[in-house]
């Protein structure tokens, strides 16, 4: 395979490629079978919560993970998608998928306009940018009454619909919510092994050298930044057509904090890490609901002895354990053989 100045890219080896189909199968299957061995009202609620976080978490991860830029901004992009598709449906009418649509490409646009000048920044000045950012448009969603509801919220979001069949409940929520997940999983997949995804990776590594080498890296780190802001404006968008409820509380800094620290904690440049992190932190999250304000302290000491003994993410340093442990075998193996034979 080569690319357009004829030079060769490398593909994904074939194992690689059947680990990634048994993956996607696998979580068909459990999606599907879930329902069925969970009875718990809670539990289905907080699935759908995961699955609304791993929305927004893959999205960052294609950013901070494989791009190597840092946000804190993406609890604003949540909430836009939210506040969009929730004005457009509840104060205007506006069907309920196309308003998700057009709430997604305003999101979207309006990351272009953020991220074009912001993508010019490095280290903490971009960090203090998208920050800045993110409390604007939460301070914009308190005051904006007329449009918003303030900070008393908006109410009368209808559920989404298809035909005769309404998205009422938690468990039809369920197989909407994770379907967009194993959507928005392989778009990823898909453009990771792109020639996208190698340029991504190019810019992560060093992009003085992604630029000498042809890599237009303002244009591809601007175009992740639209497209991990349109991930999650899909999810929010999601999550206020199933609670038919959105406050700014829900879309403050706390949030895009728990968002960047699922990335982390799963696994910077891991797709499925994206889907452990959202699962291991979000529980984390529910279990200290009846203690918030222990939250941030809870998080920071997660965050500590996750960066000290798993550097690399908590399913990237499982894997990287079990591949060493499994080397050390072979190596258990074959070493008295070696010996014997070096003896002739």
């Amino acid at each position: 395979m080569e690319n357009r100045n004829g030079c060769k890219l490398v593909d994904l080896p074939e194992s690689t490629r059947r680990k990634d189909r048994f993956s996607f199968t696998l979580l068909v299957v459990i999606i599907v079978l879930i329902p069925v061995l969970v009875e718990s009202k809670y539990y289905l609620i907080v699935l759908n919560i995961i699955g609304l976080n791993t929305i927004v978490v893959v999205g960052l991860n294609l950013l901070i993970g494989f791009a190597g830029q840092i946000s804190l901004g993406h609890a604003a992009f949540f909430g836009l998608g939210s506040y969009f598709s929730g004005i457009l449906t509840a104060n205007y009418g506006f069907p309920h998928w196309p308003a998700m649509v057009v709430a997604m490409l305003a999101t979207g646009a309006i990351a272009y306009l953020i991220g074009y000048p912001a993508l010019k920044l490095r280290g903490h000045y971009l960090v203090m940018a998208t920050l800045g950012f993110g409390i604007i448009i939460n301070i914009l969603m308190g005051e904006l009454e007329q449009f918003t509801g303030g900070h008393d919220g908006l109410i009368g979001i209808p559920p989404l619909s298809v035909g005769g069949l309404t998205f009422d409940n938690d468990l039809k929520n369920f197989y909407l919510i994770w379907a967009f997940v194993f959507f928005c999983m392989l778009v990823a997949r898909n453009l990771l092994d792109s020639r996208v995804g190698r340029a991504l990776r190019a810019i992560h590594g060093s992009e003085v050298a992604a630029n000498s080498l042809g890599v237009n890296t303002s244009s591809y780190k601007v175009k992740v930044f639209v497209l991990s802001a349109m991930f999650a404006s899909v999810s929010g968008s999601l999550y206020a057509h199933y609670i038919t409820f959105i406050s700014p509380s829900t879309y403050d800094f706390y949030y895009s904090i728990q968002v960047v620290t699922m990335v982390i904690v799963g696994g910077m440049g891991s797709l499925w890490g994206s889907l452990f992190g959202a699962a291991i932190l979000s529980f984390i999250s529910e279990a200290l609901h009846v203690a918030k304000q222990y939250h941030i302290i809870a998080y920071g000491v997660f965050l500590s002895l996750i960066l000290i003994f798993l550097p690399e993410g908590v399913l990237v340093g499982i894997q990287h354990f079990y591949q060493s442990k499994k080397l050390q075998r072979l190596i258990a193996v074959k070493t008295p053989f070696l010996l014997w034979f070096n003896r002739f």
